[in-house]
């Protein structure tokens, strides 16, 4: 959905802010991740930093390349949207994976984490992420 907002919105000023925002709202539906477990220490950091690295990570690269690079030429767009769209988890990952607060950040992780919701049921979890899946195609 973020990187539809950077295709379809070519000026940063205005899809930027729509795109940070985008990434709360979904936050804020509850869904699965790879972090899921984490604080409540039911998940290793090591397990969550491989799972993010090797699948999820890599995952998402595939997507935006395939539903907006493939045939076409290069589109900066739909990466910035990439990139922007996770830069709340970018932020997020120091203070995660290393116990590193950057006190600078600590109401921006703060806020991220009041209005992040997850939930541990992958089906139930993984269902909102396909749908969103589903709006980009539609929307593309």
């Amino acid at each position: 959905m973020l990187s539809v907002a950077a295709s379809k919105i070519p000026n940063p000023l205005i899809s930027i802010p729509i795109i940070i925002a985008s990434h709360f709202i979904e936050d804020y539906i509850p869904h699965w991740d790879v972090g899921q477990g984490l604080t409540s220490k039911k998940k290793q950091k090591k397990t969550a930093f491989f799972q993010e690295l090797f699948f999820d990570f890599p995952l998402s690269i595939l997507i935006i390349y395939f539903l907006f690079q493939v045939g076409r030429p290069f589109d900066w767009r739909p990466w910035l949207g990439w990139f922007v769209g996770l830069l709340p988890d970018f932020i997020e990952f120091p203070y995660l994976f290393l116990g590193h607060r950057n006190p600078l950040l600590n109401g921006f992780a703060r806020f991220h984490s009041i209005v992040h919701r997850s939930t541990p049921h992958k089906l139930w979890g993984l269902l909102p992420q396909l749908l969103v899946l589903l709006l980009v195609v539609l929307l593309k």
